[in-house]
């Protein structure tokens, strides 16, 4: 049996290494393997992440039966993952065919090999981010030993997750930011209008069109002036300057 100190300088060290990883999906593929290292009763891992309007999706498996058990889950709207989410609790099944939670996922699951299954939301400071799900494939193998180990690896994937999505969201908005400024410019030179005017351009093309801004400016780059259907959005005027849209 390890000591606090022992077990504190082996989480640091796999904290270390969830946190290493270059993107997102290198840091989800490794917290899945890193789980079937760390904790013992564990033979194959799921990672759900919510996803747009919160819809549930597999971002990581160590093993196809983990995406079969977690994508009929999503299917059937019922599942230890979906409740831990949801609920901001961890969902034990000793025995995932005998349990009555989940009348109509367990039996799949079952048939697929889970035979126990621990599920953890992780979440960061704001929101639930998805959840962890451990199976085994017997029953009855989680022990509170497992469960403790399991539960601390969730927190530092936890961090990990949060780290990478809010480090790709930066890099998003950085490479947006440039995207727009680039295809400013293009409006500048192409229309002889400032720099607020060709952003006012770009922004009302998006909201006429339902196009986000980046693709919008994308759009504009790509074709080194404003796409043909502009006019279609102005007030009448020569389709080929930009009408000012305060009315001036």
């Amino acid at each position: 049996m390890q000591t606090q100190a022992q077990l504190a300088a082996y989480f640091a060290s796999v904290s270390r290494d969830l946190l290493s990883r270059s993107d997102d999906q290198l840091t989800f593929d490794r917290i899945a393997q890193r789980a079937v290292e760390v904790v013992p009763a564990c033979d194959f891992v799921g990672i759900t992440l919510r996803r747009r309007r919160g819809r549930p999706e597999s971002v990581a498996v160590t093993d196809e039966a983990a995406r079969s058990c977690d994508d009929w889950q999503y299917e059937l709207g019922e599942g230890p993952c979906l409740s831990a989410i949801a609920e901001d609790e961890t969902y034990l099944i000793d025995d995932v065919a005998k349990d009555p939670r989940w009348p109509r996922w367990g039996p799949r699951a079952a048939r697929a090999g889970a035979g126990s299954i621990l599920s953890i939301r992780l979440a960061d400071d704001e929101t639930a981010l998805g959840a962890l799900n451990l199976y085994s494939r017997k029953p009855h193998s989680w022990d509170s030993d497992s469960i403790d180990l399991a539960l601390v690896f969730a927190s530092h994937a936890a961090t990990a997750v949060s780290n990478t999505r809010l480090v790709s969201g930066l890099q998003t908005a950085l490479q947006s930011r440039h995207l727009i400024g680039v295809a400013q410019g293009i409006l500048m030179a192409q229309y002889d209008m400032g720099l607020e005017t060709a952003f006012e351009v770009l922004r009302r093309y998006s909201s006429h069109t339902n196009v986000k801004l980046r693709d919008v400016a994308q759009r504009v780059v790509e074709l080194g002036a404003l796409p043909d259907d502009y006019s279609e959005i102005t007030t009448g005027e020569d389709p080929g300057v930009p009408v000012p849209l305060n009315g001036d």
